[in-house]
């Protein structure tokens, strides 16, 4: 697979930058091209898009019904990005590595609905979690890699529009 790869080892002497952000390919066909009528109710999860954005709240009873993009990508199985968690360490600590991740969606989650967690699978060596947006998969492997070390792999293909991240250890 071509794509970027950045990987993550023990912190070094230098600053971590945090001015590097995940890009946003343009041609995502779960992205609307046009502006829908506000204010627009997900019938699926009840997220409102007012505002220019898709939040948690009460719609009014005329509003229109429309998929919120994190619903149509479930509907599809079509993930934005997948993290893989596996090795020994994750073994022994199963159960507190899998809260992490929770946790850290649930928040994400209440701020931002579009970011969720698609689905959970286990692999040989680990679990292989999909997500319907590519920054919530980001930050998880980078909150693996803050809270128990380890490697971390960030591969983003162009072609796929999706993220992979790979958190060893």
């Amino acid at each position: 697979m071509v794509g970027t790869k950045t990987k993550t080892h023990a912190p070094s002497s230098r600053p971590e930058r945090h001015d590097r952000l995940l890009k946003e390919l343009d041609h995502d066909p779960y992205h609307s091209k046009v502006k829908l009528k506000e204010p627009t109710r997900c019938p699926e999860c009840g997220a409102v898009f007012a505002r220019g954005r898709w939040s948690w709240g009460d719609a009014p009873a005329d509003a229109r019904a429309h998929s919120c993009p994190a619903c149509q990508r479930i509907k599809d199985r079509v993930p934005a990005a997948f993290l893989s968690v596996r090795g020994d360490f994750f073994a022994a600590h199963r159960d507190e590595i899998l809260h992490l991740i929770e946790n850290y969606e649930q928040r994400e989650r209440m701020e931002h609905p579009l970011k969720r967690i698609m689905d959970r699978e286990s692999i040989d060596d680990g679990v292989m979690i999909s997500f319907t947006d590519a920054h919530l998969a980001r930050g998880i492997g980078k909150a693996l890699h803050d809270a128990y070390e380890g490697d971390v792999e960030f591969q983003y293909a162009k072609e796929d529009i999706m993220l992979r991240v790979d958190w060893v250890r």
